[in-house]
């Protein structure tokens, strides 16, 4: 009995070791989730517009501050005109400048358009058309697409070129279609020309960046071609788009107008 009390007595008091933790189960620490990846760095270049813009004004000003010491010199004699029958070079002015063009978007969203310099430079036009893509995909394969963009002229913007408009009302073969607007190149956009730099002239599909679309709709549909951008006037241009021999095509034109 004096035993059985003594430790029972001694179970009572805090004088006997503490049972010893598991060491085999540890508190799991808490552990944030890994960075994302950095994006992938894109190699495309800055056409040369934008890159030269401001040498061109430094040599402008330039040029014209000499122009202006120079004296006023009267010919004696005049130019010869060209005789009657002879062809002049304005075709060569209205051929336009070769461009790359491109068209793409998902085929149930909104089709851009991305005109670059060549395939390895940034976009110097994003354009988001008034246009499903699946319905752009149709009216081709119906024949040849005439797409015309209209903006109002507006006092004080007479210097601005008709690239530099940003809400154009659409029409597609003479049917509205609602308003394009252009915007500043996003990642997908840019990702979309680096995929594509090496491609000239087809058509096809890129896995999209929406991971959470799967089949057809997650797919993005392009068209990639050379256009012939021919400048009418400080208020028209004019992308023809041209086949795979360098010829006029037919199919697929854009008329940019400022009324």
């Amino acid at each position: 009995m004096a035993d059985s009390r003594t430790s029972n007595d001694g179970s009572r008091d805090g004088s006997s070791t503490p049972t010893p933790s598991n060491p085999s189960s540890p508190e799991a620490p808490s552990s944030s989730p890994p960075p994302p990846p950095p994006p992938q760095p894109f190699s495309l270049i800055e056409p040369s517009e934008l890159k030269s813009k401001k040498q061109k004004r430094r040599v402008f000003r330039a040029f014209r501050s000499v122009f202006r010491s120079l004296p006023i010199i009267t010919p004696s004699c005049k130019l010869p005109v060209n005789p009657i029958g002879l062809q002049s070079d304005s075709h060569v002015a209205n051929s336009g400048i070769r461009v790359t063009g491109t068209l793409f978007g998902y085929r149930k969203g909104k089709v851009t358009l991305s005109v670059q310099e060549t395939p390895n430079c940034l976009p110097s036009l994003v354009l988001e058309l008034a246009m499903q893509t699946n319905v752009l995909q149709k009216e081709l394969n119906a024949g040849m697409v005439r797409i015309a963009l209209e903006c109002e002229k507006l006092a004080g913007k007479d210097k601005a070129k008709v690239f530099e408009e940003t809400l154009w009302t659409m029409y597609c073969n003479g049917k509205m279609t609602g308003h394009g607007v252009r915007r500043e190149a996003t990642e997908e956009d840019l990702n979309v020309m680096e995929l594509l730099k090496a491609v000239s002239f087809g058509a096809g599909v890129l896995p999209g960046m929406n991971s959470e679309t799967e089949g057809a709709d997650g797919e993005l549909a392009y068209i990639r071609a050379c256009f012939d951008r021919v400048v009418g006037s400080k208020d028209s241009e004019t992308l023809y788009m041209l086949g795979p021999d360098g010829n006029n095509g037919s199919e697929l034109s854009i008329f940019m107008v400022r009324i």
